[in-house]
């Protein structure tokens, strides 16, 4: 239970930090600057959960790698969602 828990508060927190980028294209406009306060305190608590289950070596990585999850995923799943359209200025 508490590895789910550190995956899902690792995902959404890595989520909020994707959507306050500016150059995020999941959302019209980014996410207030602010949320980047919220977005922390979930990664802190995903990253205090996983060491809390698996110890600091193991823990470090899986959040680590579930961060990278998020981030390396959902600009695909963006460009996927608009229909695989090629930005302007940006085609090579």
């Amino acid at each position: 239970m508490l590895i789910a828990l550190a995956l899902l508060l690792n995902l959404v927190g890595a989520t909020l930090v994707y959507l306050t980028s500016a150059r995020q294209r999941l959302l019209d406009r980014p996410l207030t600057p602010i949320a980047s306060i919220p977005a922390t305190v979930l990664m802190a608590g995903g990253l205090a959960s996983w060491i809390v289950d698996a110890g600091s070596g193991a823990g470090i990585v899986a959040s680590l790698t579930s961060w990278m999850l998020v981030w390396v995923a959902l600009p695909y799943a963006c460009w996927w969602r608009r229909g695989n359209e090629v930005p302007q200025g940006r085609a090579g």
